[in-house]
């Protein structure tokens, strides 16, 4: 199983963060240790002091695939959830400074938050799922797939080309601007449109 996450997907994220806007989708892969497991609390790791949180919808791919076209993507997956994509900020940035690789500060174990429920897509206005993020019962991030740059079937014929997709992988579709920190004692609930899909405690 592969954590497929596109980066800078929503132009206001990009700029908040002083990015360019791509032209094409940017991805990066977490390992399968990166799963947050159900029900667990989320333990800030040692080696960072400035961990974010990144609330983004996640398609779960059903059937294999490699070289899809866009046109049949939309077969490829029939769920939605939400997911935290964890960064480690501080690394993140060495790192990109140093011109290196930052597959640690995004890779690392438990910095995948996965909902516990997805919700089947004939249940959702694709290009108009709202979804967001509350921290300490405060709304902090407010998404819609309607001002993604790629939407999702972008996405799976992108990928497709450089790798082959097989079913229970993961895409995690970018975030929306509002990313912020987390400290010790923090609550994070996500949602879509009102219904609650996952909380986790911050440790």
């Amino acid at each position: 199983m592969k954590i497929i996450c596109i980066g800078r997907n929503y132009a206001n994220h990009a700029k908040e963060l002083g990015n360019a806007i791509p032209s094409e989708p940017l991805f990066f892969l977490k390992p399968d240790t990166a799963i947050q497991p159900k029900g667990h609390p989320f333990f800030i790791p040692y080696f960072s002091n400035d961990i974010h949180y990144e609330v983004e919808l996640v398609i779960k791919i059903n059937k294999t695939g490699k070289h899809i076209e866009e046109c049949f993507a939309h077969s490829y997956y029939s769920q939605i959830g939400l997911g935290i994509d964890f960064t480690a900020r501080d690394i993140q940035q060495e790192c990109k400074a140093k011109g290196l690789p930052w597959e640690k500060a995004k890779g690392f174990d438990g910095s995948a938050q996965i909902s516990r429920t997805f919700i089947d897509k004939s249940d959702l206005e694709l290009d108009n799922i709202n979804f967001s993020l509350e921290k300490n019962g405060e709304q902090v991030q407010v998404g819609n797939s309607k001002d993604m740059l790629f939407n999702f079937d972008a996405i799976i014929a992108h990928i497709s080309k450089f790798y082959t997709l097989k079913i229970g992988d993961l895409i995690y579709t970018g975030t929306p601007e509002g990313v912020g920190p987390v400290k010790a004692g923090d609550s994070l609930k996500g949602f879509i449109g009102k219904q609650e899909l996952f909380r986790v405690l911050v440790k």
